[in-house]
């Protein structure tokens, strides 16, 4: 493993969307200390398929999606960072580095687009609770979802089409 390590630095768009996700974090906390003082004490933790809270807990939990993209956050930078550890297929001297670069980008959409997903949700517990209703409806898992699903499918394409360039 250790002759497969390259130095790769991230491209400018994988800086750019952290800048995005991380000011979605802050907006979101913003958001939650802001209106802090008028949230009431329970505040929905869980939503049946039809976007409807069917679990309410203390107002503390508005800050546990955060805390769960953060932490997704800071471990996907770990792995994204490490591309020489992730799974490859035809994996060559010379598709090496495209492939590791490839990698680190795919990490770094899906890190990025947990945390603005879990900064969503939380701003979304706070309009819930105080009686607004959903900002999405029950569309919002099936948003993330698709997002997800669909990164993951566009950078297996990409890493198929990068293989044939190089070879």
């Amino acid at each position: 493993m250790e002759k497969n390590k390259l130095k790769i630095n991230s491209p400018k768009i994988g800086i750019y969307f952290n800048i995005v996700a991380i000011l979605s974090f802050i907006i979101a906390l913003s958001f939650i200390l802001i209106n802090w003082s008028t949230l009431p004490d329970k505040v929905p933790s869980h939503y049946n398929l039809a976007g409807e809270p069917d679990k309410w807990s203390d107002r503390w939990f508005v800050f546990v999606p955060l805390m769960i993209g953060i932490f997704l956050w800071f471990s996907l930078q770990i792995v994204e960072t490490r591309p020489h550890l992730h799974n490859y297929s035809g994996l060559t001297e010379k598709n090496r580095e495209v492939l590791f670069k490839n990698s680190m980008l795919l990490m770094n959409f899906i890190k990025n687009e947990m945390l603005i997903y879990f900064s969503f949700s939380a701003i979304n517990d706070i309009y819930v609770a105080k009686g607004k209703g959903s900002i999405v409806g029950p569309w919002d898992l099936l948003i993330f979802g698709v997002m997800i699903i669909g990164t993951i499918i566009i950078f297996v394409v990409r890493s198929v089409r990068l293989k044939k360039e190089v070879s």
